[in-house]
Formats: structure tokens, C-alpha cells, sequence
């Protein structure tokens, strides 16, 4: 349990959320957001998420001057030159801090660094166990949408665990917000629906487009290719295939590039990772079930760097259906 009120940890990371996505607004002006700044183990560092690391800075500073946690995000770096986590105050040991923080300030950099779509900010909570602190022991969860400049809204979840997923859609102008619904796809099919396995970039497209086949082949059938029974989206950003599970667009999603790679016989290349995956809670308390490879509860340190394979079902008669075509799918590709 969180040695901290939840509602607090909801509110503290709301106004994070509300801090990233102004200052990105501001960042629009006059800077190239897409040039590359450096490198890390995890991921490229543009031009936009560097923007956004003085925010990051200044904003853990400020909360560990009454609650000193564990910060665990791309890009940080503490004073012993370990990548991807610190402590705030600065320097404190690990074991001092109340709660362990895992975010992804701007998750779907490369859709809204060119101004095409969505970008999303991450965060979970969970009270501090050390090393041994895993995603599953996330408490607290929110993520709020980084919105193109064409916007004038932008929603905001969050969920408490135990207490159900909530959303509100806000006006960039400051007018009062509204209630967003969240309910996933009650479809027991994915017929004229969409269903997705990620293939965003080279490397694992083959693979996961002969998955997806196998998926169409067994469900719906022999396709007729003169029609579109089945549709995809490759929304680069996990966070936000997570939302469209939540609001009810999307029934199906598979994000499987480790094991792919792992089929293919390659080292581990760009996938998805912990941070990307700090909002689950609130899918999971929105009613979107979320499973690794081998048909598990979605788990993973709490860390930058794992490779994590994931699979969203908007409703439990999808699962039934889909699970076991995936198993039998990676069981005969790994022969």
C-alpha cells in the first residue's frame, strides 16, 4: 500500500502531465523538435523530449522536498552515472524514498515531434521495494494527451487501484472540462474492427504482418480482398494504443517485437519497455486486459531498458478467441 494518500499521488501527477504538455505547447515555437540529441540504451532523445528534461528536473525536485521517491524515466542519469533512474532529493539512497515513480514524459515522440498525431505522458506509482519494485506494483496511474497544434482538447485518465479508471476531456482554452466515457469494446469479433499487432518499424514488419494474417485467416476466413473486413493502426506510442483499448475503439493489439526478434534469431532491437508501460493500471482498472507472450499477466521491472511483449484485449470473448491463435502462431514459429 502507498505510504501516501492515492487521491494526492492522482493530483501531483496530473499537474506533472499539465507541466509537459505546456511546456511542449510553448516548444512549437521556433525550435526543431525533431532534430536528434542524443542517444540512450533505451531510445533516441530528440529535440522534443529534451525540451521537456528541465520540467522533469525541476518538477521531481520540488515533490521530493516532501516525499523523496525513486524516479525512474529515459534520459536521467544519477550522481553514480546509472542511466535511467534517481532519487529525489538529489543523492538520497534508495531505501530512504517512500515511493518508486516510472514515467514516460512524451511517449509517441516521432508522431507528435512532426506535429502528425497525439503524443501521450505517462506515470505510474508504486510504493518503493527497491530493485525489486515491478509494474504490477503500480497503485497509482495517469496519462494525459499531448495534443497536435490543430487541438483544442486534450484528454486526461487516471485510475487508483481498486477504484476503477476515470477521464475527463479538457479545453486547451481553460473552459471547464467534460466527463469522457471509458468503456472498452464489448465486440466479440474483430470483424470491421480494429485489430492491430505493431510492425512500426523494419525489422519485425514481416513476422508481425504473417501473425496478423494468421489472426485474419482463422477468425474471418477466407479474405476477399476486394473488401476491408478488418482495419489497422499503427499508432506509434503505447500509451496510446492503450487509450484507444480504453475509450472503445480498438478491440485487439499486439505489441510482440521482442519475441519476434528473439524468433528471428536477432539480438533485441527498439521495442517497447517498462516506461511505456507505466499506465497500464488504468487499462487494466478501465477493463482492458493486458497479458506478456506467454498468456501471463502483463509484468516487467520497473526499469528502462526491458524488452516487453504485450497483448490488449478489449474484452475477455476476444481473449478466448485470439489468445490461443497467437500461442500456436509463436509455439510453431520457435520449432
Amino acid at each position: 500500500m502507498l505510504p501516501i494518500d492515492p487521491q494526492s499521488v492522482v493530483d501531483r501527477l496530473l499537474e506533472f502531465q499539465r507541466a509537459i504538455r505546456s511546456k511542449l505547447i510553448e516548444s512549437r515555437l521556433g525550435q526543431n523538435l525533431s532534430s536528434v540529441a542524443r542517444d540512450s540504451s533505451a531510445d533516441t532523445i530528440y529535440g522534443i523530449d529534451a525540451a521537456v528534461e528541465p520540467v522533469i528536473e525541476a518538477f521531481f525536485s520540488d515533490w521530493g522536498k516532501t516525499t523523496p521517491l525513486v524516479l525512474v524515466a529515459e534520459g536521467l542519469e544519477n550522481e553514480s552515472g546509472d542511466e535511467g533512474i534517481a532519487t529525489f532529493p538529489r543523492g538520497i539512497p534508495q531505501e530512504q524514498a517512500l515511493i518508486r515513480v516510472i514515467v514516460d514524459p512524451i511517449d509517441g515522440t516521432r508522431g507528435i515531434m512532426y506535429d502528425k498525431r497525439s503524443a501521450w505522458s505517462l506515470a505510474g506509482v508504486a510504493p518503493n521495494r527497491g530493485d525489486a519494485t515491478r509494474l504490477r506494483d503500480i497503485e497509482v496511474a495517469a496519462m494525459t494527451e499531448l495534443p497536435t497544434s490543430k487541438m483544442g482538447q486534450a484528454d486526461v485518465l487516471w485510475a487508483i487501484k481498486g477504484r476503477g479508471a476515470h477521464g475527463r476531456r479538457e479545453e486547451l482554452n481553460g473552459s471547464s472540462p467534460s466527463t469522457l466515457e471509458l468503456r472498452p469494446s464489448t465486440a466479440a469479433v474483430i470483424d470491421h474492427g480494429f485489430a492491430s499487432v505493431s510492425n512500426f518499424f523494419p525489422g519485425t514488419k514481416v513476422t508481425a504482418g504473417e501473425l496478423m494474417e494468421h489472426i485474419v485467416r482463422e477468425l474471418v476466413g477466407k479474405l476477399d480482398v476486394t473488401r476491408a473486413t478488418v482495419f489497422d493502426d499503427q499508432y506509434i506510442s503505447t500509451g496510446g494504443q492503450f487509450y484507444e483499448l480504453i475509450v472503445g475503439h480498438d478491440r485487439f493489439i499486439a505489441d510482440l517485437r521482442p519475441s519476434f526478434y528473439a524468433l528471428q534469431g536477432q539480438g533485441e532491437g527498439l521495442c517497447c519497455h517498462p516506461y511505456d508501460c507505466a499506465s497500464m493500471l488504468v487499462a487494466e482498472e478501465a477493463g482492458v486486459i493486458l497479458t506478456d507472450a506467454n498468456c501471463q499477466p502483463l509484468d516487467g521491472p520497473m526499469d528502462v531498458t526491458t524488452g516487453m511483449s504485450w497483448v490488449a484485449y478489449a474484452n475477455e470473448s476476444l481473449r478466448t478467441r485470439i489468445e490461443p491463435l497467437i500461442a500456436r502462431f509463436l509455439a510453431g514459429r520457435a520449432r
